[in-house]
């Protein structure tokens, strides 16, 4: 396997996570040879099937986005542990970037009472190593492609307090919503004294009509986790029919994987 490889890993019982080896950042560095800018295209098409390969049965999802700086007793860090425990108790799966912090506290709150868990990991010099309460995750070297893979198997979006990475998230998700590209997908913002700022900025937004006060209706801003899983609850039972579980071909290695309940 070569240094750029998608990694695709399932929770072992015993052992050690192996670490994640930074990437070479060059795909940004301008014009490239053209053999360069053929294996990075092969790159991108052997990661993005990896990624179909590996979460194709993971679903449905509900993704929470947050930062990977909160440790273990703060109060978003418990906050994102109870959303993970409510998402599994819906027979959802949890789905996050797979690191530390908030999205280390959701995956294991559904990993701690026997639901499903999943990430998308990426290659970081730093804060980015696979949490330990994750059954299946895959490691990315390029964000754009994670944060498809974030969005493409899940049915609605929760996110906690960030930084950088969860404002391009969030406002990644946003966009398409605005742009129709997804439709009907709730998104919750947790933590009102935290966004109060940013949905001071919004409402300037749509003061100015640089956007619609329609594209924010499915948007929530809540400090109550009940009000929040109401609100994915209503917009998921009166909008979509979850698709039954697909059947696995042999011939193709697909396999299943286990959680506490099996």
């Amino acid at each position: 396997m070569s240094d750029h490889s998608p990694v695709i890993n399932k929770k072992e019982t015993t052992g050690e996570i192996p670490p994640v080896k930074p990437k070479r950042p060059l795909y940004l560095e301008g014009p490239q040879s053209r053999s360069f800018e053929l294996r990075f295209a092969w790159k991108v098409f052997c990661q993005i099937l990896a990624g179909n390969r590996a979460l194709y049965f993971a679903g449905p999802c509900i993704t929470v986005f947050g930062s990977a700086r909160f440790q273990e007793n703060h109060p978003y860090y418990e906050a994102a542990r109870e959303f993970g425990k409510r998402i599994a108790a819906m027979d959802f799966t949890v789905m996050t970037g797979g690191g530390p912090g908030i999205m280390e506290a959701a995956n294991r709150g559904s990993f701690e009472h026997g639901g499903r868990s999943v990430g998308c990991n990426i290659r970081l010099p730093t804060e980015q190593q696979p949490n330990p309460y994750m059954q299946k995750w895959v490691t990315f070297d390029y964000f754009f492609l994670r944060k498809a893979m974030l969005l493409k198997y899940s049915y609605a979006f929760i996110v906690m307090p960030g930084g950088f990475g969860t404002m391009d998230e969030l406002f990644n998700t946003l966009t398409l919503i605005q742009t129709k590209s997804i439709t009907q997908f709730p998104v919750v913002l947790y933590g009102k004294a935290y966004y109060r700022p940013l949905m001071e900025m919004i409402e300037k937004m749509v003061k100015e009509e640089t956007i619609y006060t329609s594209d924010l209706e499915l948007l929530l801003v809540t400090d109550d986790i009940d009000e929040a899983m109401n609100h994915i609850s209503n917009y998921i039972s009166g909008n979509y029919e979850l698709l039954k579980k697909r059947k696995r071909f042999w011939w193709l290695f697909e396999k299943g994987w286990k959680t506490k309940t099996d």
